[in-house]
Order: structure tokens, then sequence, then C-alpha cells
């Protein structure tokens, strides 16, 4: 009997191991890295510059280097919206299929500059929190939360969904697009720092 038992637990544990409803170790360290990763890379890139080189426009049409980082702060809370409507919703396992993008092909898509995407007008930086400063504060307040959120919790991320322009993503996917939408953005505003006439200081 002993014998027949243990394949069956086996076959049970190997089968069924992907409907865990925790996140894999391995994902909640890539997690946590990551949105700590690109937070760091951006107080990095903004350590230092000046009230002009902040609002400094390399075309009449471009955004400033603090008009991006308002934009990650809109970005950051809207993302966070929708992964908390996500979690709203029964997980449902059966609707895995929809998701049709790896997290390495999603983030290769966010991360990449090559192709410029005109954002929709409620991402749009309008002055929404009032200066530079709070903006950034807005951001790193939220993606504090985001990093002990990916660190604790229970939620069953690969069962819940968001809908994006390209398709559907998981819940965990969200949390990720978040960081390499913030990658996008750095890029960017190093492009307005390498700008032949961007202030010295």
């Amino acid at each position: 009997m002993k014998k027949i038992l243990l394949p069956i637990i086996a076959l049970f544990l190997l089968g069924f191991g992907h409907t865990s409803t925790k996140l894999t170790d391995q994902e909640r360290v890539i997690g946590a890295l990551e949105l700590t990763k690109t937070q760091v890379y951006m107080m990095e890139t903004l350590n230092g510059l000046s009230e002009e080189q902040l609002n400094f426009k390399s075309s009449p049409e471009s955004w400033s280097i603090a008009e991006c980082v308002e934009h990650l702060a809109i970005s950051e809370n809207a993302l966070d919206q929708m992964l908390q409507e996500s979690l709203k919703k029964p997980a449902d396992p059966s609707k895995r299929s929809d998701v049709k993008m790896t997290d390495k092909e999603l983030m290769a898509m966010i991360r990449s500059r090559d192709t410029k995407v005109k954002t929709s007008e409620p991402f749009e930086p309008s002055g929404k929190f009032g200066s530079y400063e709070e903006s950034l504060e807005a951001f790193n307040s939220k993606r504090r939360e985001h990093i002990i959120y990916m660190e604790t919790t229970e939620d069953d991320l690969r069962n819940h969904y968001g809908q994006m322009p390209f398709g559907t993503i998981d819940a965990f996917q969200i949390l990720m697009f978040m960081s390499g939408h913030t990658e996008r953005h750095i890029k960017q505003m190093e492009e307005v720092k390498a700008t032949e006439n961007f202030p010295m200081e």
C-alpha cells in the first residue's frame, strides 16, 4: 500500500505545485528587487539636480525631468488602483491562457524607448501634486507600499488579472509593469540630461 501511495503523492505535488496561491520565493525576491532597484535608480538620476535642470525642456513639446517624475507618481497610483481592482475579483486560474506575455517579454517591451507612445490625458503632468517635491514624495510613498506588499503578500497574484491596451496581464505583472515603466522614464530623464544645451547646474 505504501509503495502505491508514494508515487501518487509525488504526482500530486508535481502536478499541482504551479497552482499555489502564494508567490514562489523566487518571484517574491525578483519582484521586490525590481521595485527597489528602479526606485534607487530614479533617486540616483535625480540626485543633485537644480530647479533649472529639473524644469529644463529639450523642446516645447517634450517633458522636463520634473514632469517625468509627476507622470511616474500619477502612474504608480493608477497602477495601484488597477491592482486593487484585480484583487477584488475571485482568483480564476481558468483565465491564465488570456495572459499572452511572459514576465520577461513584458519587461522588455515597457523598458524599451525604441517605440514612443503618447500618454493619455489623465497621465499627463499638470501640477497635480503641487510641486516637484510633492510629486516625488507621492511616488516614493506609494512605491514603498508596493515593495512591502510584494515582500509580505499572501494574495494569489498569478490568478488575478488587469487589462492593458496590449492585452491581459496578471497581478504580479502589474507590479512588474510599475518597475519597468519607471525605468522607461528614467531613460527619458537621462535623454533630457544628455541634451546639448542642458543647464550645467
